[in-house]
């Protein structure tokens, strides 16, 4: 990777970048990591053998039945940019906060700023430095007051997101959004990227132990839920890390389903194990290599992966014989790992995305069976149709209540509750006259954009 010196050659000179270089060389100095199991006599360039470890001179383009890949892109992106609020935004967003930390329920459900397909939701908090916090499911987003010291924007881009569309293509929508909230004077620089690769393999995950991780990181943990292993992290804390893990177990607490369309175009069977490897690459150490913005760093994801695959951090087979453990050889699966080629298709993307942050329909309907379960156990019901007629008169017993406090119907109490969770869901474009604008249904920008007929009329 490029480093700042003063022989150092700028990024695309004649002469390989560290970066680049690192992809054809190990720790040792020796050949790379992924060139340890040369080619077999006579094979055609691209052949592996069945169970043997690719090389970093062939390009991985077979699955087999140790390991299959399934998808690899970059899962997080952090952004800033250097720029100037305008006074007019920031005006706005001081009374949308402030409208987010009203003590009225309808005056909170108005904090809201829809822009560019996007309803996002104002926090009624942020940190000192970014006062300003707007969420959805695509984008948080933290705006900073006027300073030439603080970057205007601060940006994490949801892993979703990501998942469905090119990272540039996230960062040309996202440059547009921060375009009519001020003046950018530079283009995007990283905070931070996480690049991962989604596989299906036979290998027991657990069968090595910790010295087979050869790294210049300084943690290393396996990670198990009661007595189920669930991955291996390295480096955690630090400015570079790596973990290994059950995806399938992650998204079964996630809730992250759009995946399985995505893994299935790939080859995905029901029933296999699917398992994530990831790189998170902080601000430090891009730095140290010379590449912050995010041009720079999409032109180098090959260097990256490598330099992180054979320099920082290596699986081996432990040989007891030998102290240097340069020298060990590599796991078959880091062989696999390692061969992944950036500059190729990283698998289908999901298309499909919509910016809401919507809770699952079944954690949903948890909550209302323990409420009505709880309300027919208390009054002795054991008939399902008598217990929900009596809950929902109760109810409505209950919000009438409510409502004569506040010089309310009952059902204008629900409502006021509805809008609400519509703009913490996103889901629900609120107005001062009262009028909703529901975007559940809305498939794409466009759809937004007609349904809430362009979006800044708000505040």
């Amino acid at each position: 990777m490029q480093k700042k010196s003063s022989n150092s050659q700028p990024l695309g000179s004649a002469q390989d970048t560290p970066i680049q270089a690192a992809a054809d060389a190990s720790p040792d100095g020796g050949t790379g990591a992924r060139a340890s199991v040369h080619r077999a006599a006579g094979r055609t360039r691209g052949e592996v053998a069945k169970g043997s470890t690719p090389t970093n001179r062939e390009p991985y383009n077979s699955n087999n039945d140790y390991f299959k890949l399934l998808r690899f892109g970059v899962d997080s992106l952090y952004l800033s940019y250097q720029g100037d609020l305008f006074p007019e935004i920031q005006e706005r967003l001081t009374k949308l906060k402030q409208l987010a930390q009203h003590s009225e329920v309808d005056q909170q459900a108005l904090a809201q700023y829809t822009i560019a397909g996007h309803v996002f939701e104002v926090k009624d908090k942020g940190p000192k430095l970014f006062p300003f916090v707007l969420v959805d499911g695509a984008f948080h987003i933290q705006l900073s007051r006027a300073s030439k010291k603080l970057p205007m924007a601060y940006v994490k881009l949801s892993s979703r997101y990501l998942c469905s569309v090119t990272p540039q293509e996230a960062e040309n929508h996202l440059c547009a959004i921060l375009s009519e909230f001020g003046t950018l004077t530079d283009s995007a620089h990283v905070s931070r990227i996480d690049l991962c690769a989604d596989f299906v393999s036979n290998e027991n995950m657990e069968s090595w132990k910790r010295n087979a991780w050869v790294t210049r990181g300084k943690k290393k943990d396996a990670h198990a839920v009661e007595d189920d292993f669930t991955g291996w992290s390295i480096g955690l804390g630090g400015i570079m890390s790596f973990r290994l893990y059950n995806k399938l177990l992650e998204v079964a607490d996630s809730g992250r389903n759009d995946l399985f369309p995505v893994w299935q175009a790939a080859g995905w069977k029901e029933g296999e194990p699917i398992w994530r490897g990831e790189f998170q690459f902080r601000r430090e150490v891009l730095a140290q290599h010379g590449v912050i913005r995010l041009e720079d760093v999409l032109a180098n994801l090959n260097g990256l992966w490598s330099y992180a695959s054979t320099e920082w951090l290596r699986l081996t087979i432990p040989n007891p014989e030998d102290l240097t453990r340069s020298r060990w050889p590599v796991h078959p699966l880091w062989g696999y790992l390692t061969s992944v080629d950036w500059e190729t298709n990283g698998g289908t993307l999901t298309r499909s995305f919509k910016a809401t942050r919507l809770p699952e329909d079944k954690r949903i309907f948890s909550f209302g069976v323990s409420s009505i379960s709880s309300y027919m156990a208390k009054h002795g019901i054991t008939d399902y149709g008598d217990g929900i007629d009596r809950y929902l008169f109760d109810l409505y017993s209950y919000l009438q209540t409510n409502g004569n406090f506040i010089g309310l119907p009952a059902e204008d109490v629900m409502l006021e509750k509805v809008r609400l969770k519509g703009k913490e869901f996103n889901t629900i474009q609120n107005r001062l006259d009262s009028e909703w604008v529901c975007l559940e249904n809305a498939k794409t920008e466009d759809d937004y954009r007609k349904a809430s007929n362009g979006g800044n009329d708000a505040i």
